[in-house]
């Protein structure tokens, strides 16, 4: 019996850029078996254009909506989810995007010695799969573990309410798990402070 064959490096590459807006970066060419000197041929051949260091786009795709984000993403070499104030843009709880992307990294990160780019703005912590979403090509915290986060980051208690109550009009999360949560008592004090 035939195997099947396998895919190109080009193939491969282009793969996996499709799920990401068109962008990868050389460690994700890497892995696909692109080697550095076939991703200069692919520059010079115009299907690939360099968008920054260590960051290429498929020449195809066009510039995505979020491609900011996408490139902290995989900074975090897909590691990190979108939270806090970035989370509640993603799923239009709030209408300003934060001047930095808020990306919670896993807690293991903390003992790191990484070079954190300046449009970001970096928390650490686990999180739970079921406390994960996806908006487009781009891994978002829960609307709850959202709310949860930007309580605890002191976020202003007004713009958390404003969207905790724009989630349960949009049946994103319930009215009686806005006032079971126990990060509600906070809000409440902060509200009456």
């Amino acid at each position: 019996m035939p195997r099947p064959a396998r895919d190109s490096p080009w193939q491969s590459l282009f793969k996996l850029a499709a799920k990401q807006d068109g962008l990868f970066s050389a460690r994700q060419a890497a892995s696909v078996g692109c080697s550095q000197q076939l991703l200069a041929k692919y520059i010079t051949s115009g299907r690939v254009e360099r968008v920054r260091r260590a960051l290429y786009r498929i020449a195809d795709f066009p510039t995505g909506e979020h491609e900011d984000l996408i490139a902290v993403w995989l900074w975090s070499r897909n590691e990190g989810v979108f939270s806090h104030e970035t989370a509640l843009f993603l799923h239009h709880l709030s209408d300003a995007l934060p001047i930095r992307a808020h990306v919670t990294v896993p807690a293991a990160w903390k003992t790191r010695v990484i070079r954190i780019p300046d449009e970001a703005a970096i928390y650490y912590g686990d999180v739970a799969d079921s406390d994960r979403a996806w908006v487009g090509a781009l891994p978002v915290t829960s609307v709850r573990r959202t709310l949860a986060d930007c309580l605890c980051a002191s976020v202003a208690p007004e713009l958390v309410a404003q969207a905790s109550v724009q989630a349960a009009e949009r049946g994103l999360i319930t009215a009686a798990e806005i006032w079971s949560a126990p990060s509600i008592n906070l809000l409440r004090t902060r509200l009456q402070s």
